[in-house]
């Protein structure tokens, strides 16, 4: 079920950095309500940082500009009050808790805390219930498994945010699409989900992306504009060192 706010987040003027290096440098985006957003760049353009920011793990709560969720502030908001609010994120390598069952892992930040919820949970992500209920959160899963069990767990939640990190990370075909069909039962729920991606793949799963470099947002638009990102029409990109970063050339492809 939906709060009663609509999950409007926006980012005004962010710029953040870690260890003297500039990380994010201003950036604006809204992330309209109930719709799939897709975060898009080479390795080291932001992306990561920008959700681990959105979340406020340690070491990303000291940066300028601000975060607001439905007009409202959470700078200065804890990852736990973060969460009360809705906000989750599925990280791009699912953490192991050695010894805790999946039901548990599932039900520690669901709404209704049922087993039948639980069991809801597995299902929709491809796993079965009857397998997978009492087993643990631990080595003895795949990567595929530990990404699915995860993404359970945030579907129990029933969040406002949805940030999904690399979510076909190191994960095989079916799995993949389970997480794609997971990603859709989101939206059609309600929920903003925001994936941070540098796959095509992922892409295609969106409405609507943001095309990072070196921390700036250089580009957004449709989902079939910034495609051309992977197509590699670009131009030189003078977020940085000039020659060394390429970007997409605005206004090519669909509009």
């Amino acid at each position: 079920m939906q709060t009663e706010k609509e999950g409007h987040l926006e980012i005004r003027e962010l710029t953040l950095e870690l260890g003297g290096k500039r990380i994010l440098e201003d950036v604006n985006i809204d992330f309209w309500p109930g719709h799939v957003h897709a975060v898009i760049g080479p390795n080291g353009a932001g992306k990561s940082t920008l959700a681990n920011t959105i979340m406020g793990l340690s070491g990303y709560k000291e940066h300028q500009g601000d975060i607001l969720l439905d007009g409202q502030s959470i700078k200065k908001d804890s990852i736990d009050q973060r969460a009360q609010k809705g906000i989750t994120l599925g990280w791009q390598e699912p953490a192991r808790y050695e010894g805790l069952p999946v039901s548990a892992f599932i039900l520690a930040g669901a709404k209704e805390k049922t087993a039948d919820a639980a069991r809801d949970a597995l299902d929709r992500v491809g796993l079965d219930p009857d397998r997978y209920m009492t087993r643990a959160v631990d080595r003895t899963l795949s990567g595929g498994e530990r990404k699915r069990v995860e993404l359970a767990s945030i579907l129990a939640m029933e969040p406002r945010i949805v940030l999904m990190d690399e979510p076909d990370s190191g994960i095989d075909v079916e799995a993949l699409q389970r997480i794609f069909d997971a990603i859709q039962f989101l939206k059609g729920r309600g929920s903003t989900v925001i994936l941070i991606t540098h796959s095509l793949t992922v892409l295609e799963n969106a409405e609507h992306a943001f095309l990072f470099c070196h921390g700036r947002l250089i580009d957004k638009g449709s989902v079939g504009r910034i495609a051309n990102y992977f197509e590699n029409q670009c131009t030189i990109c003078d977020a940085q060192n000039g020659k060394e970063f390429r970007v997409m050339q605005p206004g090519k492809g669909e509009e």
